[in-house]
């Protein structure tokens, strides 16, 4: 039988390498617009994402993170969305694929919701026998935590309407800006709440970020096309 210590060793592990993949999929972006000399978003950081993303989620309901499940729990359809376009554009789209993709995100969007219910239900009756004032900033950082969230979804949200408009998967200049806002926010929200794997996460993100807007600034030849061949 495995023990609660060995239990916590093996989260702590899946929300490492979750870390790893998630966060690291923006090195990668770097590394490659570097290369070529202008913004761009390889293939792999789609699937990164995807990766990365399940992983976190099981993290953040083992630590019973309200700001993790939520951040991680629904991100998979604009993932998913943006494959399904490269792969288009590739001519590697298949029946099989197009509906296994579906299929596997519509499962996640049910498991996450049943998810974050089960997170927040559980977190509700922890902060009732909180003090007030604990309860009050405590609400505080969550709150601020959700406003970072809405901030990346709509980031992604901006992205995945001008992917679907393109027909192709691309990356618009203000999705960096939205990004270095909803960064903040939830640094200072998992900061607050000892929650140090998501903090240090996203602050090793902050850089890529500030290393797109100059690129894009900069004026040199940017293209936000992702596409497999890059």
């Amino acid at each position: 039988m495995i023990t609660f210590s060995e239990w916590n060793f093996i989260w702590q592990a899946i929300g490492i390498i979750g870390a790893i993949i998630f966060f690291g999929r923006f090195y990668i972006q770097w590394i490659w617009s570097e290369k070529l000399g202008r913004s761009v978003i390889p293939i792999v950081f789609w699937y990164m994402s995807s990766i990365g993303s399940i992983l976190l989620l099981g993290y953040g309901v083992y630590i019973l993170s309200p700001v993790g499940v939520v951040s991680y729990g629904f991100n998979l359809l604009v993932y998913a969305r943006n494959l399904i376009h490269i792969w288009r554009k590739q001519n590697t789209l298949t029946s099989i694929r197009y509906y296994f993709t579906h299929g596997l995100v519509l499962f996640a969007f049910i498991v996450s919701t049943i998810v974050v219910g089960y997170v927040f239900y559980q977190k509700f009756f922890h902060v009732r026998e909180m003090a007030r004032p604990y309860v009050v900033r405590y609400s505080l950082w969550i709150f601020l935590g959700l406003m970072g969230q809405i901030l990346f979804a709509f980031r992604f949200l901006i992205q995945w309407l001008a992917t679907e408009v393109k027909k192709q998967s691309v990356i618009p200049p203000i999705f960096w800006y939205l990004s270095l806002i909803a960064s903040f926010l939830q640094i200072i929200s998992y900061s607050f709440q000892k929650e140090w794997l998501y903090a240090i996460g996203l602050l090793t993100t902050l850089f890529i970020y500030f290393r797109n807007i100059w690129l894009l600034k900069k004026g040199k030849k940017v293209s936000m096309a992702s596409n497999g061949n890059e």
